[in-house]
């Protein structure tokens, strides 16, 4: 289930990031989710396998999350592989992605959790 920390109630950490990447910087970031995405969530269906950000047209995007289908869900299925957009202010999504191609570094998630009812990612600016 959730655990509680405090910047909210823990989801799933990213173990093998912290091993495989030396990390520079870290960010909370908001996620675009629908209902049964965020129900499977509460229930710890989530695997970041070989997730990371990318940028297109100006917006950041969390490519490779898997959050299984919820199994009380109607008719209405999500996709459990979709890509999912990353809230950030357009200053911070410049800025990473100037980083990303001028450095060389990458940008991976470290760790869903749920802070004031609303479910956020933690990213981190990486050198692997």
């Amino acid at each position: 289930m959730t655990q509680k920390t405090p910047g909210g109630s823990l989801i799933a950490p990213n173990k093998k990031a912290r091993h495989l990447y030396e990390i520079l910087d870290t960010l909370e970031a908001g996620l675009v989710l629908t209902g049964t995405e965020v129900k499977s969530l509460r229930a710890g269906q989530v695997s970041f396998r070989d997730s990371y950000i990318t940028f297109k047209n100006g917006e950041a995007w969390l490519i490779g999350l898997y959050i299984a289908p919820y199994q009380n869900a109607g008719y209405v299925r999500h996709d459990p592989d979709a890509d999912r957009k990353l809230l950030l202010h357009a200053w911070q999504i410049n800025s990473l992605a100037a980083k990303v191609e001028q450095k060389g570094l990458s940008i991976v998630p470290l760790k869903l959790y749920f802070s004031k009812g609303r479910v956020k990612v933690e990213i981190a600016l990486v050198r692997g």
